[in-house]
């Protein structure tokens, strides 16, 4: 019989000091820390139209944008977990020195095939257990569509779908509207992409 290798259990404060300085950025849940892999061109083509195009709409309004290099703080009840959104808006920031924010508005995540699962069930739950957050939008990379989670008057998330390059995704809560076609803007789809 051979021997359970042993997890390596990290505090918050040893996962930040060592996530400063790390090549490869990690995924912190409950104390064991899990290294992400990087995305397909298509995927960062997204992700960056996303992070561009409210950029743009956002310039000079008190919410900002932030990339998937800032990383969400998730405090649950029983555990504290870190995630690297594909883009998320801001209306509070945390303070500049921080490595992290705790109060996003909205939350972008490209879907990929090796992390959908993960994507859609454990981060979509932990995002909108997050007070602040009002608009989760889980995007397709292999098809023009959108799941849009919103909260609505009583507090309660309401899904929706969005498809098609000609859909908006209006944004009120922040003063903004994601269009399908910047969103997809130089994605090219293949048959075998929409299957």
């Amino acid at each position: 019989m051979s021997a359970v290798p042993k997890k390596n259990i990290f505090t918050v404060e040893e996962y930040l000091a060592g996530e400063n300085g790390a090549s490869i950025r990690h995924e912190y849940l409950a104390g064991t820390v899990h290294a992400m892999s990087g995305g397909s061109n298509q995927h960062n083509a997204i992700a960056t139209n996303s992070m561009g195009f409210l950029y743009m709409q956002l310039r000079g309004k008190p919410c900002q944008p932030f990339n998937s290099d800032t990383k969400i703080r998730i405090n649950l009840p029983d555990q504290t977990r870190f995630y690297y959104p594909d883009a998320m808006v801001v209306c509070k920031p945390n303070p500049l020195e921080d490595h992290y924010q705790e109060q996003p508005v909205v939350i972008v995540e490209v879907l990929s095939p090796s992390t959908r699962r993960i994507d859609t069930t454990e981060k979509a739950e932990a995002y909108l257990r997050l007070a602040s957050l009002q608009v989760l939008l889980l995007v397709e990379a292999n098809r023009p569509q959108v799941t849009v989670y919103r909260r609505d008057a009583y507090g309660k998330f309401v899904q929706s779908s969005v498809e098609g390059l000609e859909a908006v995704i209006p944004l009120s809560e922040i003063g903004a509207d994601l269009p399908l076609a910047a969103l997809y803007e130089r994605v090219t789809f293949t048959e075998e992409d929409e299957e």
